[in-house]
């Protein structure tokens, strides 16, 4: 058998023998005809499948028809698969053919293989190196791959140690791996034990690691811990160490990813400059405190080091209060505020610079802060000038209401504030309703819009346009309609809702469009999912008929589902004048969206005469689906003792009668019954809840109660849907404050300029809501854009609430947001539950809030 039939074989030992019978000349006469075998199985789910005789053959017949190291080396590196670990066999049995070729193709091999393969590529082809290496005597490689390779090998072999104590090239390749940033280090544990036997020196080891370690990285923080500087190598090593202290502070000032920073610090704390090292950079440190809190707070502690070093001055001690005491992290402005006491204590004669610094706080939005800020001033005002004085009573002038008769005791006097304008209260505009383009104009169109719809799942728009282009150009030309969605894919399968169950989507229209089969639905589904399915199932219906009705009458005006009821009047006139009976859930749907109507609309379909228009006349004569109240019996009169048992849930608002619509329907504004249950809530997807308000437009509060408030996503859609605001929406907006605030601060805004916010029933909701902290940082949003007015009003409702015998400890900071927003807004009178906190004894921060609340509505 010639040489390829071995390798067809899979018969490796016969292929060695034959390789062993022929020149480099001859061996290289077969390098084409390998090269089709190679391609066959160079793919590795081909080459897997070959056997480890197959394998090796071919590998070695590819290796020893090389006519060049550098062809040799250009193989491997296009076609990397190497079966190491089936053979157990680093070098994968290609050794022999390494010894078939001349010494000084074997070391120009050597030189190739280190040079070409890049620093982090696999090491697989290091046995081979090595191989030539030992066997012929030529200098090791000190290329980073190589470097890598021979580390990495010791590592791997479970003894490190010992491996490169008993490595005659550990001399010359150990010292390289420090002094090169592309190779890889050992281990820190593992450097020190090299050190200690002798193996490297130390001097070479700080050497090498203050030469790379720029980047920080946490390997030089613990080699840095276990090394442990002598005082003569911070000397030595000064200059390096600054220019590394330097290029790291440069990037902390980019911060990046929290665990980046949090890296930089541990390597800063583990390199430990020294005082005067740190003064040198100072205004660094001073760039930081404008930063985020964790690099504010370790500029902050480096400047504190400064000042006790004796090494800060007075302007960038007052720099330090610019910068630090309006920012939003209360706790790291109390600590500069008590570390700016202590200094005045240690040293009076800075007294003046700091009081004023300290006077900065004054302006902070938390009245906390204002109040800390202030007595910090009367402690250590007698250390003042009587310059600095004059000066803090005219920096008080901004304090809260709430403290300024504090400050006229402690100043001498009254301390009196800018004349006030008249309060007004600032609220955003209301919302206007955002118009529906109307129905598709063309093939192409309707095609793009259930593209949308499929690809953005929470686009009512989209999905009704879609929906009725779909009805509209089938009945036009079903034929074009069917070609032109043969492209359109769906990403996923039916949406899931409760389970195992699942709905129909848009897609399933499509393929009935195409001639596809339909899809079973389960039916036990909760109401809003059952009325989407079923109009989705009518459409499909009205497809495979044929029946000739033309377009939709649920496709809405608005963006919130809403229709118009000229609009609405108008699509019936023409399908009466087509002689076409309107389907039953379309037109249900339609009925549900239907805005209120007056004079012309009603008296247009007054004239109606089919079954569908007699019905929208009567329906909009008599204002619609009405609006069912959802406060349930004797909230108001619950148990103020226990916050608990005060959480009571909005009744449910079933219809009664219900209106004769089709089941899906006539259960969307009955009682929420499956499966023999009742169901006074339901959990919400966050990609259905568009489509579910958008059923029933002009009934927020109705949906809301009917919509766990566990679930986040929905609010800001049922917030700009119409209708009144009542128990269930208040019910929702005081969650939502506390797990969404962002959102929730909005909606409470909207439905305040809308005139729908009932402030008293927020306020007495949130009395019951566990965890106030989102809740008064949220309160605190709304105010400050300007509803001071609103806000109060909604504190003012939850104090009665929240002023029991244990009050909730963020009773504190809803006491001080009221002093805030009572002072601003002019509000007066008196609440019975606050005085009598006020009156307890003791001094604790709810019982003096209540006390500055009390004084400022007097």
């Amino acid at each position: 058998m010639d040489l390829m039939e071995l390798v067809d074989a899979g018969d490796a030992d016969g292929v060695l023998r034959e390789l062993g019978l022929l020149t480099l000349e001859q061996r290289a006469a077969y390098a084409a005809d390998l090269v089709p075998r190679t391609e066959a199985v160079v793919e590795y789910d081909r080459w897997k499948e070959q056997t480890l005789g197959q394998k090796v053959a071919l590998m070695r017949a590819r290796l020893a028809c090389q006519e060049s190291p550098k062809a040799a080396v250009a193989e491997m590196l296009r076609v990397r698969w190497v079966p190491r670990v089936e053979m157990g066999d680093e070098a994968c049995g290609l050794l022999p053919v390494l010894d078939l070729f001349p010494v000084e193709w074997r070391v120009e091999f050597v030189s190739e293989v280190s040079e070409q393969f890049p620093a982090g590529t696999s090491s697989l082809h290091y046995p081979l190196c090595e191989h030539i290496v030992r066997t012929t005597g030529c200098p090791v490689p000190t290329t980073d791959y190589y470097i890598n390779a021979w580390m990495g090998r010791h590592i791997g072999s479970g003894k490190p140690l010992e491996g490169l104590r008993e490595d005659v090239h550990t001399p010359t390749l150990l010292p390289l791996i420090l002094e090169r940033p592309g190779t890889y280090l050992p281990s820190v544990p593992l450097l020190m034990d090299l050190i200690a036997e002798g193996l490297i020196d130390r001097d070479v080891v700080l050497r090498g690691l203050f030469g790379n370690m720029a980047d920080s990285s946490p390997y030089y923080t613990e080699a840095l811990k276990a090394l442990v500087l002598t005082a003569d190598e911070r000397a030595w090593m000064a200059p390096r160490r600054v220019a590394v202290v330097e290029t790291v502070l440069s990037g902390l000032l980019k911060e990046g990813l929290r665990r980046r920073i949090t890296e930089r610090i541990d390597f800063l704390a583990a390199i430990e400059p020294t005082p005067d090292e740190y003064a040198a950079l100072l205004r660094y440190h001073v760039a930081m405190l404008d930063l985020s809190l964790p690099v504010a707070s370790y500029g902050r502690e480096v400047l504190v080091g400064l000042e006790e070093a004796g090494l800060l001055s007075d302007s960038v001690l007052a720099e330090m209060c610019e910068r630090l005491l309006l920012r939003s992290q209360k706790k790291l402005v109390r600590d500069q505020l008590s570390w700016l006491s202590r200094v005045i204590r240690r040293d009076p004669a800075r007294a003046d610079v700091i009081l004023a610094g300290v006077a900065i706080a004054f302006q902070h939005p938390d009245m906390g802060i204002q109040e800390s800020a202030l007595k910090i001033v009367a402690r250590h005002l007698k250390s003042g000038g009587s310059a600095v004085v004059e000066e803090l009573r005219t920096a008080a002038e901004v304090l809260s209401p709430g403290l300024t008769a504090q400050a006229a005791a402690l100043f001498g006097g009254p301390v009196e504030s800018a004349e006030p304008e008249p309060y007004e209260e600032v609220l955003p505009p209301v919302p206007e309703p955002v118009g529906v383009p109307g129905p598709v104009g063309s093939l192409a169109e309707a095609v793009q819009e259930v593209a949308v719809a499929l690809a953005n799942r929470g686009d009512v728009v989209a999905f009704e346009r879609a929906l009725d282009g779909l009805v509209r150009y089938a009945v036009l030309d079903r034929a074009a309609l069917a070609e032109a969605l043969a492209a359109v894919k769906r990403t996923r399968p039916n949406l899931p809702c409760c389970g195992h169950h699942y709905l129909h989507d848009l897609f399933d229209v499509v393929t009935v469009v195409r001639g596809g089969p339909r899809t079973d639905t389960n039916d036990e589904l909760l109401p809003p999912w059952r009325m989407l399915m079923a109009r989705l199932m009518e459409v499909m219906d009205l497809l495979e008929s044929g029946a000739a009705q033309p377009f939709l009458l649920a496709l809405p005006t608005l963006a919130t589902g809403a229709i118009d009821a000229a609009v609405l009047v108008e699509r019936v006139a023409e399908l009466e004048r087509l002689g076409v009976t309107p389907a039953p859930v379309d037109f249900a749907q339609a009925l549900l969206r239907v805005g209120p109507a007056e004079g012309e609309t009603v008296r247009k379909a007054g004239e109606l005469r089919s079954d569908a228009g007699r019905w929208l006349a009567e329906w909009l004569r008599d204002g619609g689906l009405p609006h069912r109240d959802s406060t349930p019996e004797g909230w108001e009169s619950a148990d103020r003792v226990n916050r608990r048992s005060r959480s009571v849930g909005p009744a449910q608002p079933a219809l009664e009668p219900v209106p004769a619509f089709p089941p899906a329907a006539a259960a969307l504004v009955g009682a929420y019954t499956t499966r023999g249950r009742d169901y006074a809530d339901y959990t919400v997807p966050v990609y259905r809840a568009p489509f579910w308000v958008a059923q029933l437009p002009h009934h927020r509060d109705e949906v809301a109660a009917r919509i766990s408030t566990r679930e986040a996503g929905l609010f800001p859609y049922l917030a700009e849907s119409g209708g009144p605001a009542g128990y269930a929406m208040h019910a929702q907006l005081a969650e939502r404050l506390r797990t969404e605030t962002d959102a929730a601060v909005e909606a409470l805004l909207v439905l305040a300029a809308q005139g729908a916010l009932d402030c008293r029933m927020l306020g007495r909701r949130l009395g019951v809501v566990h965890g106030l902290k989102n809740v008064v940082n949220g309160l605190r949003s709304a105010a400050e854009s300007g509803a001071y007015g609103t806000v109060w009003a909604v504190i003012e409702g939850a104090l009665p609430w929240l002023m029991g015998e244990k009050p909730p400890q963020e009773a504190g900071a809803f006491l001080v947001l009221g002093v805030e927003c009572a002072s601003r807004c002019g509000a007066k009178g008196s609440i019975p539950e606050v005085d009598a906190v006020a009156s307890r004894k003791g001094s604790t921060v709810t019982v003096k809030n209540a006390r500055l609340l009390r004084d400022v509505l007097r």
